[in-house]
């Protein structure tokens, strides 16, 4: 398969030899593994034979359809932005002999991802106990919407939820309006990360000690935690925050305001920055003023403030407005909408878009991990799996099953795929 575009790095890859077995769908378990893989660890996608994940169908908009099979739909944006650099392994676990390959993928795996209702694996033994009795290294996260216990672990949970529940969506809205959810679904995408977070941390406690241990991960503690400054608002102060649209509870100005041809941010975060934004719009007299020169008393008075403000910004065009800001070093910038962020030279100077081009020869973006590490850099090495791609090529890597023996489990309709990745 050729290349993706872009800088690919010249650096060794850090998790070279970690094996993950990803029994996760939708997003916060795949997010968790593709992050995994992007630094090199061996991730085997393990779906069921025929439906595969559940995103594979979350669309339109989709891949364009396997030349091959033009009755076929391809893969939808969804399952793409999330499982790149996986090898798809189309496994039937309702089967005993399936859920036997697995506890034997298992057993040479150094990590274990799911996200299967409480106790919805123990059925097939393959729980962390029953996993963990085998492979005591194992490194085991579960990824739920409540957690492995508490009131609420038997209920099913997705993003929404979460968000919903977890109070970040009492914070966002405009004032007298209705609670709304985030644009993006926040909630798993954070839970993936801390996943990420834990699994490596758990994987250096392996590495010390010979031991694993079963990692448990919930949408809802993620996004309890991710209050961040609201939650101890409320902790130390007692504060409940509402609405505030894109206004900041205690830094002021701090929001969007409307110029003349479109919307800009304006981030004040501290009292010189204030200054300098009084001096790149020529008014002075409002630095100068006890109401405003300090932030607390700013917060105090942020009504009367972001109005003159407003009347300010709102004769000047947001190009403008923001190339002054920007050279008074104060942070201001675009709302953009999402095709102008990549069309923004930024995305190009940070090879933010990486791409695949499949052996079919359609070609397949994908959104680059963000950070940039000078010495094992994320790599771009396999497009996301069609469905069952690799389950001959993988099994026979890991279990070391012979073409006959997998030929048979095929036709006994406990694996499938197809023979050429």
């Amino acid at each position: 398969m050729p290349e993706p575009s872009g800088n690919r790095g010249t650096g060794v890859r850090a998790l070279e030899g970690v094996r993950v077995l990803d029994l996760s769908r939708v997003l916060a378990g795949p997010w968790c593994t593709q992050i995994l893989g992007d630094f090199g660890a061996d991730v085997i996608k393990v779906e069921l034979p025929g439906m595969g994940d559940d995103t594979r169908a979350w669309g339109p908009p989709f891949l364009p359809a396997d030349p091959a099979n033009p009755d076929v739909r391809g893969e939808s944006a969804y399952y793409v932005c999330c499982n790149r650099n996986k090898r798809s392994v189309a496994i039937d676990l309702s089967r005993p002999e399936g859920a036997g390959l697995i506890r034997k993928l298992a057993a040479g795996a150094h990590v274990v991802i799911e996200n299967f209702r409480v106790g919805g694996l123990k059925k097939y033994g393959l729980d962390y106990p029953s996993l963990a009795a085998v492979n005591p290294r194992l490194v085991y996260c579960s990824i739920t919407g409540f957690g492995q216990n508490g009131p609420y672990a038997e209920r099913a949970g997705y993003d929404f939820l979460a968000q919903a529940g977890g109070g970040l969506m009492s914070v966002t809205g405009e004032p007298g309006g209705t609670p709304v959810k985030a644009g993006i679904p926040v909630a798993d995408l954070s839970t993936g990360m801390y996943a990420t977070v834990s699994v490596l941390v758990a994987l250096r406690h392996a590495e010390r000690t010979g031991v694993g241990q079963h990692l448990d991960c919930s949408l809802l503690d993620t996004q309890i935690s991710m209050l961040g400054n609201q939650a101890l608002n409320w902790l130390i102060g007692g504060v409940v925050p509402g609405l505030m649209g894109n206004a900041h509870p205690s830094i002021v100005p701090y929001r969007t305001f409307k110029a003349a041809d479109a919307e800009v941010v304006v981030g004040v975060g501290n009292d010189a920055q204030f200054q300098s934004l009084c001096a790149a719009i020529g008014r002075m007299d409002l630095a100068q003023d006890e109401r405003y020169s300090r932030n607390p008393a700013r917060v105090k008075n942020r009504v009367a403030l972001e109005a003159e403000l407003q009347r300010i910004i709102g004769q000047q065009s947001s190009a403008e407005l923001i190339g002054k800001l920007a050279a008074a070093g104060v942070p201001a910038g675009p709302v953009n909408t999402i095709d102008k962020v990549f069309a923004d030279p930024f995305v190009e100077a940070r090879q933010v878009v990486q791409r695949f081009e499949r052996d079919d020869g359609v070609s397949i973006p994908t959104v680059a991990f963000p950070g940039k590490l000078s010495a094992t850099p994320a790599d771009y090495r396999r497009e996301p799996p069609r469905l069952g791609q690799h389950t001959f090529e993988a099994l026979g890597e890991w279990l070391e099953l012979s073409a006959d023996e997998l030929g048979r489990l095929e036709r006994a309709g406990v694996i499938a795929g197809r023979k050429s990745a």
